[in-house]
């Protein structure tokens, strides 16, 4: 007895489901955060009427429901996540209909914001904050200052400050370099090289790191690790929304004007800033921090650069 075409199609979609069920590596394909991210967009589509799979029909009423609460980009987000759903669950994809895009395009008009940034840190503030932290010399602030100024000079991202470990970086007699082996630009491994110099004042990073590292007397693991309440390194390293917490914290005890705008991406923002503003081109920006796209960076440049290449300075220049 020959199998019919339809008995064929759902033996192959079983056989297919299990090999992705099993399969480590289409599971790699996507990052951690991407994955939570996208789980926690649809447990909110269906918490709030959202259907499984859906309809063009149900999609603009969710987003008609949500337009006013949910930023245009948080909602595209979920549209993301919902396509991605139906896709490798095998069902057409409702969000390609052109109503969806239209409707999103008209609650970005309606309901658009600017979007909230987080302040990019000055090297005069930099310099405050440091000089704040050194006149301290608790644990924590040896931690303190060296975080601050690693993120700040090396551009890192909150994510790549929580996992770095000792074994990554390397003093030389110019400075240091840190190897980052997987990023948000580098989901594959191939790695990146951070190479920061040695810098003059109470603004050095190299200096830091290495008072920072005497301090614990660690050589392997975390670098930037928790600290208790009776001053007692942990096992455990920071996780990425405690060094937002950190930045804040530092930010209000360093008397620093509107403390709360502050974040760990205001080192990276910061860096980014203060470069453009000191006149360093785009493609040595892009390298140090590690950007892939030159929109991103193209605003820092622009904010650094505000009143330094103002057009009514030279329109009013003798």
């Amino acid at each position: 007895m020959v199998p019919n075409k339809t008995d064929i199609t759902l033996k192959n979609d079983v056989f297919l489901d299990k090999i992705a069920l099993d399969n480590v590596y289409i599971k790699a394909a996507t990052s951690d955060n991407t994955r939570k991210a996208y789980q926690q967009d649809i447990r909110h589509f269906m918490a709030n009427g959202g259907l499984l799979p859906s309809n063009t029909g149900n999609l603009l009423q969710y987003l008609q429901n949500q337009a006013g609460a949910l930023k245009s980009e948080t909602l595209q987000r979920r549209l993301t996540a919902i396509k991605h759903w139906h896709i490798y669950q095998g069902f057409a994809d409702p969000t390609l209909h052109p109503m969806i895009r239209k409707t999103l395009r008209g609650i970005a008009r309606i309901h658009g914001k600017p979007v909230e940034k987080a302040a990019a840190l000055s090297i005069h503030d930099l310099k405050s904050v440091a000089s704040f932290l050194h006149n301290r010399k608790s644990l924590r602030d040896h931690r303190d200052i060296a975080l601050i100024l690693i993120g700040f000079f090396g551009a890192f991202r909150r994510s790549e400050l929580a996992k770095l470990q000792w074994e990554q970086i390397q003093f030389l007699e110019e400075g240091m370099t840190i190897l980052i082996p997987r990023s948000k630009t580098d989901q594959t491994g191939e790695g990146q090289i951070c190479a920061i110099p040695y810098v003059k004042g109470d603004i050095c990073p190299v200096n830091a790191l290495q008072h920072w590292q005497q301090a614990v007397g660690l050589s392997s693991g975390p670098v930037f690790r928790a600290i208790n309440k009776h001053q007692q390194i942990q096992q455990d390293c920071l996780t990425p929304l405690s060094i937002n917490h950190i930045l804040k914290r530092v930010a209000r005890e360093a008397n620093l004007p509107d403390p709360d705008r502050y974040s760990a991406h205001s080192l990276r923002r910061g860096f980014a800033t203060m470069a453009s503003k000191k006149g360093v081109s785009l493609t040595a920006i892009m390298h140090h921090g590690r950007w892939r796209h030159e929109g991103t960076v193209y605003g820092y440049i622009e904010e650094g650069q505000r009143f330094t290449d103002n057009p009514i300075n030279k329109l009013l220049a003798e």
